[in-house]
């Protein structure tokens, strides 16, 4: 499981990871959140309509969900059990609040916590993307606040302030965990 707050370059470095390890498979989440710019349904997200979300969750069909900045984000669980069931190593691109869900579920789930540089360098990113407005740019810095708190929860933390070092830690990690893996089977 990838967390942090937006803005931190999580996805940026989950990306960049996948691009370098064809063996990676990316969970995809399901979201009632509109699809950014350039952002494909299918791809990017499962992109769906509150209700669609609401009936799903209800059928039992997410390992785990939660509500973030007013949307609803959900990992499908018969996926990621076929993921599992097949020895595939998947990448979980969460927050905070989904990472404890699936920790109680999987507890031998690997928990890495992308940290920014700092406060203002997260807003300065938030900015720079040019995606949100203002209320949601807030919005987000104030819940990056209440992540950030949750970083100690994580088994690894990798530090974002230079790209290449933190996409490095987090190879060494992967590579780590499954020697770990193999020594457990």
């Amino acid at each position: 499981m990838i967390v942090a707050p937006s803005g931190a370059g999580k996805s940026s470095l989950v990306n960049a990871l996948l691009a370098d390890d064809a063996s990676l498979k990316l969970s995809l989440s399901t979201t009632t959140r509109s699809p950014r710019p350039g952002e494909i349904d299918g791809k990017d997200y499962r992109f769906v309509g509150k209700e669609q979300f609401l009936r799903e969750r209800e059928k039992g069909h997410f390992l785990e969900w939660a509500e973030v900045h007013g949307h609803f984000y959900g990992t499908s669980k018969p996926w990621i059990e076929s993921q599992m069931q097949s020895g595939s190593d998947v990448i979980l691109e969460i927050d905070w609040q989904e990472a404890q869900q699936i920790r109680k579920l999987i507890p031998s789930v690997q928990w890495i916590f992308i940290f920014p540089p700092s406060i203002e360098a997260l807003e300065e990113r938030l900015r720079k993307r040019g995606q949100d407005d203002e209320a949601t740019i807030q919005r987000r810095l104030a819940a990056a606040h209440i992540e950030l708190l949750h970083a100690h929860e994580a088994d690894f933390i990798v530090l974002n302030d230079s790209f290449d070092q933190a996409l490095d830690d987090l190879k060494h990690i992967l590579a780590a965990s499954r020697q770990i893996g193999r020594a457990h089977v």
